[in-house]
């Protein structure tokens, strides 16, 4: 109980914002809940309140009789890990009862120039690298796409499905795909590691508190032509190149910026993921979506173009004015923000002060300074280049920002102990994020092995056949929007589902290039949400809560799928 003294729910403290009364301890704000206006100047100026349910007086003038209340408690939402692990439960439970079953599966193999076909047995066979035998398997694809490297992946051979025995996953193999998976997307996870590491380095030299100090008195009145700027730009990144594994590298960069210009962790997953997932939705010529897919649909990519890019145009516009929306409401009143509550944990995770020391770090901003942070950001620019030009991956990105940690520490001026131990602990902050994402693909290793997915999708192809029109094709993107959950990635479910569910749009006379458009915008409504997906791995970076994100992105998905679904339909009627 506060001291009567000092009652922080006194009439003296009603006109105080909900911020300044935000630190108060659970026990405090109960009270304050429960307390009523006195109406007694007597009890005003002792400070004392009474509750309803907490103090009554009898008729005759008696003490006072205190009731207990029961306190709620207050639900709180899962974690990531926990969230993972029921998926994971679920996933094998659903082995047991989904029939297993599988295509055939074609791949190339350049070193022989063949092809070898896998049948759901599991027998292999090799067959010359010819459009005949192609044609003969009824996949009907430019051998060209095979021998020039665009698709490397194996793809499913139509018609092939076949019943296999159930391979019914044990409580067992729970745990072991959580480890598989983990090791299957080491790759990505080592890319993190070495990222928190040249983040660490960087917070030891104090570059980034100066430079945002140095900034954001450059910026003021102007605080929202930075959210633009990065949202115009991941729009146009994951249209291109498909920006959203990447994405993660800008997080620490720009997360500080953006609560140094008063905004909350909700404008930062929004100006980076939300914009870059909706630039890939609308991929234009990104070749780990709408290029592999249209090439496994047996069409040029360019095909559809002029419909996704104005459909790219509208989503970025969409997606900016809805940031702009919640930016300028919480800048009006901070207390708006979905994640209000964990504001000052958030900043302090990204080293974000203010006042005195935000004052001095600004004062201070050195030459040395200034060179650490243009080697920061050089390592990103570099990055996009290599990714772009270079066909740059996991391994290279994490090789060039080691290479930048090591420059950094040579010129930061601390002894060699210091900016070794940064790096350790800048790579250990972000273990949960690298788990993430091994518990996810663990998921997927689970349905792959239990033989689930392929009958996922048997079950796919025959809900739409017979359907024709706008009816067939708002069906099949609704039925990509749910394999989206199953197989979050995009150029894996372009080659698992596209050769099977694009033949089907030749039955009822539409164009196959409305087929891929199906799957990009039914696939990535979901993977704004998908747990299986990167959403978790972003949110826990930023520590973050999932039913916050939800309640913020909820509007977006909705309107990927009704916007989506209306660009189909015109496809289909003016083919």
């Amino acid at each position: 109980m506060p001291k009567p003294g000092n009652d922080v729910c006194s009439p003296k403290s009603t006109g105080a914002s909900r911020s300044q009364s935000s630190g108060l301890s659970q026990a405090e704000r109960g009270s304050c809940d429960n307390a009523i206006p006195d109406e007694s100047p007597e009890l005003h100026e002792r400070g004392v309140h009474m509750s309803t349910e907490a103090a009554a007086v009898d008729s005759a003038g008696g003490p006072v009789v205190k009731k207990k209340t029961k306190r709620k408690k207050k639900l709180s939402f899962p974690t990531a890990f926990t969230i993972l692990f029921v998926l994971t439960i679920i996933a094998v439970i659903a082995t047991s009862f989904v029939p297993a079953g599988q295509y055939a599966k074609l791949q190339y193999v350049a070193d022989s120039n063949v092809l070898t076909v896998t049948s759901p047995q599991g027998e292999i066979s090799e067959v010359p690298a010819t459009q005949d035998e192609l044609d003969q398997l009824g996949v009907q694809i430019d051998i060209e796409q095979f021998t020039g490297g665009s698709i490397t992946k194996a793809i499913s051979i139509p018609g092939t499905y076949e019943q296999l025995q159930a391979q019914p996953k044990g409580i067992a193999d729970v745990t072991q795909a959580m480890v598989s998976g983990t090791i299957d997307g080491v790759d990505i996870m080592v890319f993190i590691l070495v990222l928190g590491g040249l983040i660490g380095v960087v917070n030891a030299t104090g570059a980034f508190e100066s430079g945002l100090m140095a900034l954001t008195k450059k910026t003021k009145g102007h605080e929202f032509l930075l959210v633009f700027l990065v949202a115009l730009l991941m729009v146009l990144g994951g249209t291109s190149c498909g920006l959203e594994e990447e994405a993660v590298a800008f997080y620490p960069i720009l997360v500080p910026v953006f609560l140094a210009l008063g905004y909350d962790s909700i404008v930062c997953v929004g100006a980076i993921f939300l914009a870059g997932s909706m630039g890939t939705t609308f991929s234009t010529i990104n070749p780990f979506s709408v290029v592999i897919a249209s090439n496994a649909a047996g069409i040029n990519f360019m095909e559809g173009f002029e419909w996704r890019v104005g459909g790219c145009i509208v989503g970025a516009i969409v997606v900016i004015s809805y940031l702009y929306w919640y930016c300028k409401k919480i800048k009006a009143n901070p207390e708006a923000s979905y994640t209000y509550e964990d504001r000052e944990h958030f900043a302090q995770l990204y080293n974000v002060e203010r006042g005195e020391t935000a004052a001095a770090h600004a004062e201070g901003f050195s030459l040395r300074k200034k060179a650490i942070l243009v080697l920061f950001i050089s390592a990103f620019v570099l990055m996009v280049y290599g990714v772009m030009n270079l066909h740059w991956w996991f391994p290279q990105m994490a090789a060039m920002f080691l290479a930048i940690s090591i420059i950094i520490m040579f010129i930061s001026g601390t002894d060699e102990k210091t900016v070794v131990n940064a790096f350790i602990n800048g790579a250990s902050s972000l273990v949960g994020v690298s788990l993430i994402i091994g518990l996810a693909r663990g998921i997927n290793l689970i349905m792959e092995e239990g033989l689930i997915s392929d009958t996922l999708l048997f079950w796919s192809s025959n809900a739409v056949q017979g359907m024709a029109g706008p009816a067939f094709i708002l069906i099949m993107m609704l039925l990509f929007f749910l394999l989206g959950f199953v197989v979050p990635s995009s150029s894996g479910l372009a080659v698992l589902a596209m050769p099977i569910m694009a033949p089907l749009a030749d039955t009822v006379g539409i164009d196959r290039y409305s087929i891929v458009c199906a799957y990009q915008w039914g696939q990535y409504a979901m993977l704004y949400l998908a747990p299986t997906g990167l959403v978790l791995a972003t949110l826990t970076m930023l520590d973050m809560k999932y039913s916050k994100w939800f309640k913020f992105v909820w509007p977006i998905v909705v309107f990927t799928l009704v916007f989506g679904g209306i660009l189909l339909c015109a496809q289909v009627m003016l083919a």
